[in-house]
């Protein structure tokens, strides 16, 4: 029993193992975002254009465009540094499924809210942005390892006032980004439950002090008597 604890133990913290990666792919986000809009202000560009226009299908593009493009610093700001913390947070504790989540949730959030959204252009990382603190809250309720739940205490105590931006309570937002992007992010704390990191079940063998007790904690050393006879 207690050889398979530390294995479990020695797992989980193999799994916790400091990468480059952790905060390679969040510098390399952010780093992008800002290079794009520096080139936008240099060059008199304007990609706004190249957001998600919904039900549109020259504005399916921005599906895939969107979380890359800012309109102003602003925004840009604003964006930038939760998503550098929730991403590290995501190659750090959900390490093994931290690019599904980031590329399938960057697709889905853009396709839902390209769906449900009122005809304008709707742009930033924010989508992603919810995609990530959704996950990365649920996954640890859900999954009840002490290391996540603590992680989800964290994230709502940072970015807990983001629930908010989900309904339309402020003009020039797009609050259906957010709404598909903390709807993907709960979805896939679900779907992905049980992959990485999870709480560890302990399982306890029957002994021969146990034997001395029925189902009901009465007190019955004959069991004991019982199995020395099937074993000799």
């Amino acid at each position: 029993m207690l050889f398979l604890l530390t294995l479990l133990i020695m797992d989980t913290e193999q799994q916790l193992k400091i990468s480059k990666s952790i905060f390679l792919i969040p510098i390399v986000f952010v780093l992008v975002i800002w290079i794009l809009y520096a080139i936008e202000i240099t060059f008199g560009y304007n990609f706004n254009t190249y957001g998600v226009y919904p039900r549109n299908l020259v504005g399916l593009r921005g599906v895939f465009l969107t979380h890359f493009i800012h309109s102003n610093t602003n925004h840009l700001f604003n964006n930038s540094i939760p998503l550098f913390v929730l991403l590290s947070s995501l190659f750090y504790f959900y390490r093994t499924i931290a690019y599904k989540v980031l590329l399938y949730g960057a697709l889905w959030s853009g396709l839902l809210t390209w769906t449900i959204a009122r005809e304008s252009y709707h742009i930033g990382a924010s989508g992603i942005v919810y995609v990530l603190f959704s996950f990365v809250f649920f996954s640890g309720i859900i999954r009840k390892h002490y290391r996540l739940v603590a992680l989800s205490f964290v994230i709502i105590f940072l970015y807990g006032s983001m629930i908010w931006y989900v309904f339309p309570i402020k003009e020039g937002i797009s609050w259906e980004g957010h709404l598909s992007g903390f709807l993907v992010g709960l979805f896939f704390s679900v779907l992905y439950r049980n992959r990485g990191i999870v709480k560890e079940v302990h399982q306890f063998t029957t002994t021969d002090f146990d034997l001395l007790f029925d189902e009901h904690g009465n007190f019955i050393p004959s069991k004991i008597e019982q199995r020395a006879e099937e074993e000799s």
